[in-house]
């Protein structure tokens, strides 16, 4: 009864697994495990799940066994920031999380206040990392990046056609609208609407009055998977043909949950599948005897616990600052591959592609880059 209303008093959800009294070093995965992102929740706590049970049953880290806290912030900026104060406050040295922007980004201030490691999966929005925090590392790419292979796509593809870009406000929706348009803008291409919608709206026969108007072929959504899914049947509804084009957080299977097979044709930037890479097969044919999917950032968190893990092991403690001098000095290896950061903590190495979904639910990478 004292957790939970201790719980409720951050206004955040946090369970603490029920080996943790047997173990020796607590580290915490953040996410939305509840709320309309709960899909990518899920992903971050699989990849959290696997990575922790695999470091254990291979003898732990300096030979101590791991306790994992999951840490709901529902992608709420001030729920994250919540579990953050209240991870700090438990010493904890090593946060994998969160998933939205607009979470992370609150939560890595109270993270850096309480000496924590923060390694997101899934946080694209560039000031993430550009704030000049001593704490923060990210396994993804950043919106800057994915919006140029977006808008190179784009101009390809729909040179001169009608193209909208809309964005949900949020700061990853609004960031990543915000870099296409940049992107289109810099190669010549003017987009004829840009506007914005609420998150967590359900009506858009407004919005789709003006796509079907102006002739949209193409909109591209900066935003999350409901919405866009949302978006695409009321266009359907009203006779548009307008393809959908979006960013990562479209992938994910619920998205064909929320379409059927009217996701057929839509577009979406993620990495390269990293379920395909010879590094991670090991892992995804663990994930596949659970009867796991290991999709969208499952990996990407998986591959977080193994940065820290191996530095960890290579600095001899779990002191972050020591910690992340020791990341952002070296190379690892992990199921995305082969590692490295630069010193504002994004990855090195960048490689966006662009993906369509086909009418049975599933989605796949288009051959060639971008095109």
């Amino acid at each position: 009864m004292k957790l939970k209303l201790l719980g409720l008093a951050f206004g955040a959800s946090l369970a603490l697994s029920t080996t943790a009294l047997a173990q020796d070093i607590k580290v915490a995965v953040s996410g939305p495990m509840t709320g309309s992102e709960s899909a990518f929740g899920r992903q971050l706590k699989n990849g959290a799940d696997q990575a922790v049970a695999d470091l254990n049953a291979g003898g732990g880290v300096l030979g101590k066994k791991l306790a994992l806290q999951i840490g709901d912030d529902a992608c709420d900026p001030k729920q994250a920031r919540s579990i953050a104060e209240k991870l700090a406050g438990e010493g904890i040295p090593f946060v994998a999380g969160h998933f939205c922007s607009s979470s992370s980004i609150p939560a890595s201030e109270a993270y850096a206040d309480g000496n924590v490691l923060q390694i997101t999966p899934a946080s694209t929005n560039p000031l993430f990392t550009e704030r000049k925090l001593w704490n923060v590392l990210r396994v993804c790419g950043r919106d800057d990046q994915q919006g140029l292979i977006a808008a190179e796509y784009i101009t390809k593809n729909f040179k001169g056609k009608n193209v909208a870009i809309l964005n949900d406000k949020t700061t990853y929706g609004k960031g990543l609208a915000d870099e296409t348009k940049k992107a289109l803008n810099k190669a010549g291409f003017q987009e004829k609407m840009f506007e914005s919608y609420n998150k967590g709206d359900k009506d858009f026969n407004s919005i789709v009055s003006r796509l079907k108007r102006d002739s949209i072929d193409l909109v591209y959504i900066g935003g999350y998977h409901q919405e866009a899914g949302l978006i695409l049947r009321q266009m359907r509804d009203q006779g548009l043909k307008t393809a959908m084009m979006a960013g990562d957080a479209m992938n994910d299977k619920e998205f064909a949950s929320i379409t059927g097979p009217l996701a057929e044709g839509t577009l979406f930037t993620f990495g390269p599948d990293p379920r395909n890479k010879p590094t991670a097969k090991a892992i995804v044919e663990k994930f596949k005897a659970k009867g796991i999917d290991p999709e969208g950032y499952t990996l990407y968190t998986y591959a977080a616990f193994q940065v820290w893990s191996q530095a960890v092991a290579k600095a001899k403690t779990t002191d972050p600052k020591k910690v992340i001098d020791t990341i952002k000095a070296g190379e690892w290896d992990t199921v995305l591959g082969k590692m490295a950061f630069d010193a504002k903590g994004d990855i090195k190495a960048i490689d966006y592609v662009v993906y369509k979904w086909d009418a049975k639910g599933n989605y796949a990478e288009i051959p060639g880059k971008a095109m």
